[in-house]
């Protein structure tokens, strides 16, 4: 269970999701032409979960000081599992996922994206020894990265199947996939300033430079609060511009998804506590959760 906590396995769980959503909720079931089977996907799944995996690992190994001060019931490195085994770890998870990723990418007949794994593997590194403590950089990053892994599916999925006849339908359902990993950097980017508000205490001691150890924790939460309102307005948007037809999806969003996010901001409005600013990411957590599901509309929608 320590080694399941460790790489987050929920996290992982819904990574896994959302990949199979995409393949199986909004590519297969019209008819778009794709280039992973059944065993292809399962690949790229294990490739991205392994990745994912052991970023989350080097970051714990490099958070262990601010652990112990922010979340010390939570500690695992140190504690249940020495530094030295979760570095063993880290680079096996590393070596599994890079390893399937490069069979992939030439299984596929696109070597070339054998370099997407490398340079994601790379980036989880650097920003947990290097980005995560500087200014809004880190949460950037780490929130592209989580962007990635919906954007990776679309990259195996269509880009290799591109004729001159599919072009236009290959490209459309791309978009749609970039749209939602658009939600999901913005929707993450959020949390992790949520996280660093909630943990600035230990970061403050470990040197680190955060938005609010910057600014301060009153203003980092104006910030957070001002930021709340851009996935309002996107997806406010969104159910007008989209949705607007269809009363299932127009339900659908404005109860887990507007409902939810109006909640965050009001609470972000008035919250000046570490519980507040957890139960704040847990909300985010949520949010993010019913926009991925929200895959599951276009089996009603793209029939319409």
């Amino acid at each position: 269970m320590n080694l399941l906590n460790l790489i987050r396995w929920k996290n992982l769980l819904m990574i896994a999701m959302v990949q199979l959503l995409i393949k199986y909720a909004l590519l297969e079931p019209f008819g778009v032409e794709t280039s992973l089977d059944t065993l292809g996907i399962s690949l790229l799944i294990l490739a991205t979960i392994c990745i994912a995996a052991a970023g989350n690992i080097i970051n714990d190994i490099y958070d262990v000081e601010t652990d112990f001060i922010n979340k010390p019931d939570k500690l695992i490195i140190g504690k249940s599992i020495s530094e030295k085994t979760a570095y063993n770890l880290f680079i096996v998870f590393n070596v599994v996922g890079v390893g399937v990723g490069f069979y992939l990418s030439n299984s596929v007949g696109r070597s070339a994206f054998f370099s997407i794994f490398v340079i994601i593997s790379a980036l989880l590194y650097v920003y947990a020894s290097y980005l995560k403590q500087m200014l809004i950089i880190g949460n950037v990053v780490i929130s592209i990265l989580v962007a990635m892994s919906l954007i990776i599916v679309g990259i195996f999925e269509l880009l290799p199947s591109i004729t001159s006849l599919n072009q236009q339908t290959q490209l459309t359902f791309f978009k749609i996939i970039f749209d939602y990993a658009v939600f999901a950097f913005i929707i993450n980017l959020l949390r992790e300033i949520t996280k660093d508000i909630e943990d600035v205490d230990g970061d403050h001691k470990a040197g680190m430079n955060t938005l609010p150890i910057a600014i301060g924790r009153e203003r980092a939460g104006k910030v957070l609060f001002t930021l709340s309102f851009i996935p309002l307005f996107a997806v406010g948007f969104y159910i007008l511009n989209s949705l607007y037809k269809n009363q299932m999806a127009v339900f659908y969003f404005l109860i887990l998804i507007m409902g939810p996010l109006i909640y965050t901001s009001i609470k972000i409005y008035s919250a000046t506590t570490k519980k507040e600013f957890h139960h704040i990411g847990n909300m985010l957590k949520l949010v993010m959760l019913f926009g991925m599901l929200s895959l599951l509309l276009y089996l009603v929608l793209l029939k319409k």
